[in-house]
């Protein structure tokens, strides 16, 4: 019971014994259908069918959430098999509460709608898993808002922002607000040090705002939302520009309101607050632009921005073979434009490539036929080859199973579990899975050159989960026994193996079903090839 504290507050009047009644059916709730994941979707990379089952849940969502966190939480190298399942469980819940606070976002009125919750709403919803809330973000921001306060105090201790309830009151005179923004610069570039990350660009962690806050670097329009941040905090009313190839924010110099481009200052959060003129945007980005660029957005479209920066990057993330971040920022740009087309298509498209959500795949392209029947050619091809999948799916036989003892595989050394380097890259890996002979196609052959290896394509392969997070397909005369055996931080790991011994991987019940006689030879390999070590 005391650990279920935090659920509630002093004044709630409530039953211990009957909230710990339900906590306690949640948790078998929890373990049931975490249990049964393993089973009904060890074939399928994204468990999608199975989240249906999570969306009808009978039991407190908090409660059942709570006991995923106890399995996640478990002892390190048991349960993987379950820490696995229950990762993807608790994505997918707090993904659907953070999309329902979205949604809610935005239908505030544009005045409500801040453009930091917008940037930590994104945040959440790709990183589910991580510690990210308004509260603690805005704290950060305050605490930099206090320190540009100080130094604003030694230049000018009379200044309008120092006053307790500043940011509800315009600094009113352009002077007074030149001073706020110098402040921010020194606190920010100079004391802080935040600048623009031009050698790693496009990594998708100078989006996020609580990384751009740990890092103290990002992309224009992550640095831009918390520059006009500190600034609106402070009094001073910058307003965010839709720019192309470079997100900028705009002081106002003139009359409040003005439509003239020419009455505004532009700021370059990116570029250590540069103060720019139109002409200088225009040398920023080396071509001329028309009036419309200079104009003000909506929060809504700074999201709109923020969220296709990232869609970009999950088109060209190319090492997870899940597509998550290109799955989420669709999820994200469909929640704000649900009719928008060309995002339908390419997310049909996307569950259709990964062979995933074929029941969804189908509703998708019924609505995009029902918006644009233009687009029948293309919905039809989908509509059919998903039909086909689905019905093949019912076809399907039972997993092969694959016996040492046949003699089409006397050549296989190697077995599941073991902890192997590769002879030539010097990768560490496990191995998850084995064929006799390369079962690749001949372009696959040919693109990895196998046929200059001394046994060329006809020697056993084995697939391989590999530490730096891919999977690969390796010949069985590359790899080698690895002399220090360690857990290899994977992913995936737990969709195979239940543990990690300290030498060797544990296959779990599902990949045990195809490789049965594995284990046997993988323990006395083991024990061969460590006795006189570790064991």
């Amino acid at each position: 019971w005391p650990s279920l504290l935090k659920y509630y507050s002093h004044s709630d009047s409530v039953s211990w014994l009957e909230e710990y009644k339900a906590r306690h059916n949640a948790g078998l709730e929890a373990q049931r259908i975490v249990a049964s994941f393993s089973k009904r979707f060890f074939s399928e990379h994204v468990p999608c069918d199975g989240f249906s089952d999570i969306e009808t849940l009978g039991c407190p969502s908090h409660f059942f959430e709570d006991e995923l966190m106890c399995i996640l939480n478990m002892e390190g190298r048991k349960g993987l098999t379950w820490k696995y399942y229950a990762k993807k469980i608790l994505y997918f819940l707090r993904q659907q509460n953070i999309l329902k606070n979205l949604k809610e976002y935005l239908q505030r009125p544009t005045e409500r709608q801040s453009f930091l919750e917008g940037a930590v709403l994104i945040d959440q919803y790709c990183n589910p898993l991580s510690d990210i809330c308004l509260k603690s973000v805005q704290a950060q921001v305050d605490d930099i808002t206090d320190k540009v306060r100080k130094v604003l105090r030694t230049k000018n201790p009379r200044h309008p922002s120092l006053a307790s309830k500043a940011g509800e009151v315009l600094v009113p005179e352009v002077e007074l607000q030149r001073q706020v923004l110098d402040a921010m610069n020194c606190v920010l570039y100079e004391q802080l040090k935040y600048k623009g990350n031009e050698l790693d660009y496009y990594n998708s962690l100078n989006s996020y705002i609580h990384q751009v806050l740990i890092r103290r670097t990002g992309i224009p329009i992550s640095l831009s939302v918390l520059y006009l941040t500190i600034a609106r905090q402070l009094g001073v009313k910058l307003e965010p520009v839709n720019f192309p190839s470079h997100f900028l924010l705009r002081w106002c110099q003139g009359k409040e309101g003005s439509t003239d481009i020419f009455d505004y200052t532009y700021i370059d959060a990116f570029g250590k607050g540069k103060q720019l003129t139109v002409k200088e945007c225009e040398y920023l980005i080396g071509h001329h632009v028309t009036e419309e660029f200079y104009g003000v957005v909506t929060s809504k479209e700074v999201l709109q921005r923020m969220v296709g920066n990232l869609l970009n990057l999950g088109k060209r993330e190319s090492t997870d073979q899940s597509y998550q971040l290109l799955r989420d920022s669709l999820d994200l740009y469909l929640a704000m434009y649900p009719d928008n087309v060309q995002h339908l298509m390419l997310q049909a498209r996307l569950y259709f490539h990964l062979g995933i959500w074929p029941e969804k795949v189908l509703d998708i392209l019924q609505h995009i036929q029902a918006l644009d029947p233009s687009q029948h050619g293309a919905v039809g091809y989908l509509v059919q080859h998903t039909l086909e999948h689905i019905e093949r799916r019912k076809e399907e036989l039972g997993p092969e199973v694959k016996h040492r003892s046949d003699e089409k595989h006397k050549e296989v050394c190697f077995s599941i579990g073991l902890i192997m380097k590769h002879k030539r890259y010097g990768y560490n890996c496990v191995i998850y899975g084995w064929d006799p002979a390369c079962m690749m196609g001949h372009e696959w052959i040919r693109n990895m050159n196998v046929h200059s290896l001394p046994h060329g394509p006809h020697q056993p392969f084995y697939n391989v989960l590999v530490e730096d997070g891919s999977c690969r397909y390796a010949a069985q005369e590359n790899l080698e026994y690895n002399s220090e055996p360690r857990e290899i931080p994977h992913p995936d790991i737990g969709r195979y193996f239940s543990e990690f011994t300290g030498l060797h991987y544990l296959a779990n019940t599902e990949l045990e079903i195809r490789y049965p006689e594995d284990l046997e030879l993988t323990r006395a390999t083991v024990q061969k090839i460590y006795s006189s070590g570790k064991e």
